[in-house]
């Protein structure tokens, strides 16, 4: 999976991260940088969808599609599809734009909106990465977690470097009896829950 990552696919990463470095670096207001992921973070989250089971595989904060893109990986060598939310328009249209570039519009389906608006539809889940505002975590939880299928896997970004704002989610997902749940140390801190 990621031995023959498609040269478009690379390329357009790399012109992410070399953005998003600018972005910290220059003094880009926190609402207009990309924030996203970095690329340890990527691997493994697609390493968790390509080990998830069957169900929908969801991303909850598309931003400019970086993370999409790794979970893309994984959904093209499992043979899946991926719906990712993103809210802000302006980020949607880069998001449109980093899928066009990359040629992934096969395998990710994205949605401009609140996820919070359309998590009625969505049916089983096999994988959720979620990576939105601080601020929804919760209620994003207590839509996925209902909906994951046995063995089905959610993992929420941020879980080390927002542990104080995200501490009433992450208290209660680590004591959900629903889930087997920890928090891994890479990147910015990974909580993985998996559907008992």
């Amino acid at each position: 999976m990621f031995h023959d990552i498609p040269t478009p696919v690379l390329d357009r990463m790399r012109e992410l991260e070399q953005r998003d470095q600018e972005d910290r670096a220059d003094g880009t207001p926190r609402s207009e940088r990309l924030r996203q992921i970095p690329p340890e973070t990527g691997r493994f989250v697609a390493l968790w969808l390509a080990a998830a089971p069957d169900g929908a595989c969801i991303e909850i904060g598309t931003s400019a599609g970086y993370s999409a893109l790794w979970l893309a990986i994984a959904c093209a060598a499992t043979g899946r599809t991926l719906l990712t939310f993103e809210i802000l328009p302006h980020k949607a249209s880069l998001a449109r734009e980093t899928f066009a570039k990359a040629g992934v519009g096969e395998v990710v389906r994205l949605v401009e909106g609140d996820f919070l608006d359309h998590a009625g539809g969505i049916g089983d889940v096999g994988f959720c990465f979620l990576d939105a505002e601080k601020e929804i975590y919760g209620a994003c939880y207590d839509e996925v977690v209902p909906r994951l299928v046995p063995g089905g896997i959610l993992v929420a970004d941020n879980a080390i470097n927002h542990r104080e704002t995200l501490r009433p989610m992450l208290d209660a997902a680590l004591a959900d009896e629903r889930v087997d749940a920890l928090i891994v140390p890479i990147g910015k801190g990974e909580l993985v829950c998996r559907k008992r």
